[in-house]
Formats: structure tokens, C-alpha cells, sequence
């Protein structure tokens, strides 16, 4: 169970994840000692699953980001649990959303280019049995939220 403390150790964590021990415990006004057992904890809880790197798509060549809806033709666990291991293998995938609704799955690409993302979608959608009907939309911005969506006692 999460308290107080705990989430405004995520909170801080969540929107830098860089801090030293020794201002995370000063920002929550608590021990560096405390602040260190309790991340810890949250680690070995499976609370915080890990830490990333946040990299500008221009610098890495991603000059076009699309969301790619996708129907499956049919549902099975094999043929789920296999799109979605072909879709986690693709670099071009930045996150997959396996979903409800008439679509199966939400698909975040980053592409060099219109070109690539035309030859991406045709080779890693359409040429797979699986696949009954995809929609592409283009992404003209995004940001990723740092805040926490729920407080403790909040549900």
C-alpha cells in the first residue's frame, strides 16, 4: 500500500528521474536514508518498473509520428500474444496498445517520412494474415504528461 510519502516520491521521480537520494529526501522532507529504503521498496514491489531517457525524435531521424489503429481478421490468444511480439520487435513501434473496442490495437510509430511510413504500414500491417483493416492518423504534436493520475485516497 502506498501513502503520502511514497507518492510524492513518484511524483518527483516520474518528472525527473535523475534526482540524487540526498534531494529527493529534502524536497519530501524526509531522511536520505528513508527516502533510499523506500524507492527501494518500490522497486522491489514492482512499483517503479525502471527509468528512460527522453530523446528528441528530430535527433535520432523520426520526422513523422502516426497512431495505426489495427483490427485483427480473428481473435485468438496465439494470434494476439504473436501480433503484439511482431509489433514489440518492429523499431519503428514506440508503444503498442492492446485494446477494447472495434479496434484491437493502437500502434505509436516514428518514421523518418511519409515514404516510410507508407512502406512501414504496407510491410508490418498489411501483409500480415491477422490483419483485417488499418487507419493511420498523424501525430502533430505530442507531449507526455509527468503528473500522477490518482492520489492516495483518491480512488
Amino acid at each position: 500500500m502506498l501513502d503520502r510519502t511514497d507518492y510524492a516520491l513518484l511524483r518527483l521521480l516520474r518528472k525527473n528521474a535523475r534526482l540524487s537520494n540526498k534531494d529527493l529526501a529534502a524536497r519530501v522532507g524526509i531522511a536520505p536514508s528513508t527516502a533510499l529504503e523506500r524507492v527501494r521498496r518500490m522497486h522491489a514491489d514492482k512499483v517503479l518498473l525502471g527509468y528512460h531517457a527522453e530523446i528528441a525524435p528530430a535527433a535520432i531521424g523520426v520526422g513523422l509520428q502516426a497512431m495505426v489503429s489495427v483490427r485483427l481478421a480473428r481473435h485468438s490468444r496465439t494470434l494476439v500474444d504473436g501480433f503484439h511480439a511482431h509489433l514489440l520487435a518492429l523499431p519503428e513501434v514506440l508503444a503498442c496498445y492492446h485494446v477494447a473496442g472495434a479496434d484491437d490495437f493502437l500502434v505509436h510509430v516514428g518514421v523518418r517520412d511519409s515514404d516510410h511510413l507508407r512502406n512501414f504500414t504496407l510491410t508490418a500491417f498489411t501483409e500480415r494474415d491477422e490483419v483485417a483493416h488499418i487507419e493511420t492518423r498523424l501525430i502533430f504534436e505530442y507531449q507526455r504528461n509527468v503528473e500522477l493520475p490518482l492520489r492516495p485516497g483518491a480512488e
